[in-house]
């Protein structure tokens, strides 16, 4: 098998402690170095502070490594060239030895290969606005709705179709939770007037329904979302007018496909003076110390069976 788990982790998996999974396509496609390194660490620290071991998962010279050292983030901060990858690039990149930084998708996969249940992100992929004409849709809904990984985000990017992206995850069966709301978060803003499946208020609340799921036998991942921190949340009609502006500006340029996000977001970034990215750094701090107390509740939850 083409994976390669960190020995601190295989530890923790088999002791039954708490384990957390992360991304690298944040830090490859999502920051500038060597601010993305920082926050990739910082958020491996908030981790362990919560009692979880932290592991960043990426592709180098084709084996998916999950779990990689600080030198290893730190050269993904800085190498030019890592490819975005998703559930259909996975194996050219394997074959190829290749490095390749993980998107949700490819995330869950591997960290579902090294059975590892809780994973943090930024926020999801989803339904592209208009998406009714160019049947954009993010490849993360698809392995949400196929592998046993729980992924706590900040809802979807707030660069995507809302509503739409609801409607697929309902159709995929994938439970939608919002951690102490009942409203899905909007990346950068704590609202967007749609409602989650149900509201959980604590860790012990959402570790139950993850376990019922798996008890089931129900394929498929739960979504934890999360609103930012209110101290950090940007004001909607501010955020709203960069990201249809950065629509407008990358339609005339003619991006599409996997393209369009880091595009987006970067372009949001300049819009917005640098508060997009501020607000996204604090939204994955929030998202890190909630996934790590849930993955702690799960281990408490398999040590009661």
């Amino acid at each position: 098998m083409k994976i390669r788990v960190k020995e601190e982790a295989l530890t923790a998996l088999k002791e039954n402690r708490p384990v957390v999974a992360l991304e690298s396509t944040i830090i490859s496609h999502g920051m500038p170095y060597p601010q993305n390194v920082k926050t990739a660490l910082e958020v491996e620290a908030i981790i362990r502070e919560n009692g979880a071991v932290p592991c960043t998962i990426g592709i180098i010279d084709g084996v998916g490594v999950v779990g990689m050292s600080p030198e290893e983030i730190e050269e993904f901060g800085k190498r030019k060239g890592i490819a975005k990858v998703s559930r259909r690039d996975l194996p050219i990149i394997m074959a190829r030895k290749e490095w390749g930084a993980t998107t949700v998708a490819t995330t869950m996969i591997l960290a579902s290969l090294a059975g590892i249940e809780v994973f943090v992100t930024g926020g999801i992929g989803g339904v592209h606005r208009g998406a009714q004409q160019t049947f954009d849709i993010s490849a993360d809904l698809e392995e949400l709705a196929r592998t046993n990984v729980t992924v706590v985000c900040a809802g979807a990017k707030a660069i995507l179709d809302l509503p739409l992206t609801l409607e697929v995850l309902e159709t995929k069966g994938v439970p939608v939770l919002g951690w102490q709301t009942d409203e899905l978060p909007a990346f950068y803003c704590r609202t967007s007037g749609l409602k989650v499946d149900s509201a959980v208020q604590n860790a012990e609340e959402a570790a139950a329904v993850i376990a019922a799921k798996r008890d089931l036998h129900l394929d498929g991942g739960v979504l934890i979302t999360n609103p930012i921190p209110e101290e950090y949340a940007m004001d909607e009609t501010v955020i709203n007018t960069a990201i249809e502006k950065a629509i407008t500006e990358m339609d005339a340029l003619g991006i599409k496909g996997k393209d369009c996000t880091p595009y987006l977001l970067a372009k949001i970034v300049e819009l917005t003076g640098g508060k997009s990215l501020d607000a996204n750094i604090r939204l994955v701090f929030n998202n890190a110390k909630v996934g790590a107390q849930i993955a702690a509740e799960l281990c408490r939850y398999h040590e009661g069976k």
